[in-house]
């Protein structure tokens, strides 16, 4: 057997439990191929399955109620702070906000499945206040699910991954290389493609100080906030003038908007990435004069500029 499965089988029990706790606490570490290996040593008689879905299970919750209590103590600030980390920011916050607002605290019973969200669901419990006892009861049984899922293919497919462990262990250093270079490969891909569309909207960003000098000097831009429902229920205050339509609402109603104003968006995704996206999308709709407000709401607020209620929609109703 290969070495590899040797150490499996005299510390498999400790490397789930450090795996998975270090993948839960937001280190790029996956848990997923022990957790495999360790299916695939159940199913060889090995290891205990019951006593290996406990660790998993109890390592995982550890990670998910430290990051519970940071989100509810911290708020949105430890989201926008943690997926900074991603390749896709604000699609990791969109994503995840969709999840709980669809599915409360049962969007934890699939978050692990979902890449990208298995970290961030946690911390966004806490900022919406999901009820203690509601997200101990979920986020146990989702990584029970998601670690007996990865349990079960490695135990069903056990003879399989032990021949696949053989042919690397054959080829030696060369597929470590080919592993190390595909992952950088990505990585450099996700992060080249995430800079050209930064640097398209990076010019017609405008500064919260622009913005202010505008305000107080009579001008009158078309300013909306176009954060997730969940976040405005978080911080329900607005940039005076403002109103809070979502992406979706903003673009099914963009017919409505004045193509002579100027339009000011902004967010609270890092890098106002969603701003620049809707930006962009508005002026394929022919909206030439919009411009997403750097650091969006955070740095407004930063400033220290006023802040009001929310101002009605564009038709005169009111948005949550």
């Amino acid at each position: 057997m290969d070495k590899a499965f040797e150490v499996m089988i005299e510390h498999g029990y400790g490397m789930v439990f450090l795996t998975v706790l270090a993948e839960q606490v937001g280190l790029p570490f996956p848990s997923e191929p022990f957790l495999l290996a360790a299916g695939a040593l159940v199913g060889g008689g090995h290891l205990n399955p019951l006593l290996v879905l406990a660790l998993a299970a109890a390592a995982s919750l550890i990670g998910d109620t430290l990051w519970y209590w940071l989100g509810r103590r911290g708020g949105p600030r430890v989201l926008s702070w943690l997926c900074r980390l991603s390749m896709e920011p604000d699609s990791c916050v969109r994503r995840t906000q969709g999840m709980f607002g669809s599915h409360g605290a049962r969007a934890l019973l699939f978050a692990k499945f979902v890449p990208g969200l298995s970290t961030v669901a946690p911390p966004l419990a806490g900022i919406v206040r999901i009820p203690l006892r509601d997200f101990l009861l979920c986020s146990l049984l989702g990584a029970m699910f998601w670690a007996g899922a990865f349990l079960a293919v490695g135990w069903l497919f056990s003879a399989q991954l032990e021949l696949i462990a053989h042919g690397i262990a054959r080829l030696g250093r060369g597929a470590l290389v080919l592993l190390i270079t595909m992952v950088v490969g990505y990585v450099g891909w996700k992060f080249i493609g995430r800079q050209r569309f930064l640097r398209r909207i990076r010019m017609a960003r405008i500064t919260p100080e622009e913005l202010k000098a505008k305000l107080d000097g009579g001008e009158a831009p078309m300013i909306v906030d176009i954060r997730d429902r969940l976040d405005f229920e978080a911080e329900p205050a607005v940039i005076p003038g403002a109103l809070h339509l979502t992406t979706e609402e903003l673009e099914q109603r963009h017919r409505e908007i004045p193509r002579e104003r100027e339009i000011v968006l902004y967010c609270t995704c890092p890098s106002e990435a969603t701003s620049a996206r809707v930006a962009l999308l508005l002026r394929r709709r022919g909206i030439e004069h919009v411009r997403p407000l750097a650091g969006g709401y955070h740095a407004w607020r930063k400033h220290g500029y006023p802040m009001v209620g929310l101002r009605p929609a564009i038709s005169g109703g009111s948005h949550d």
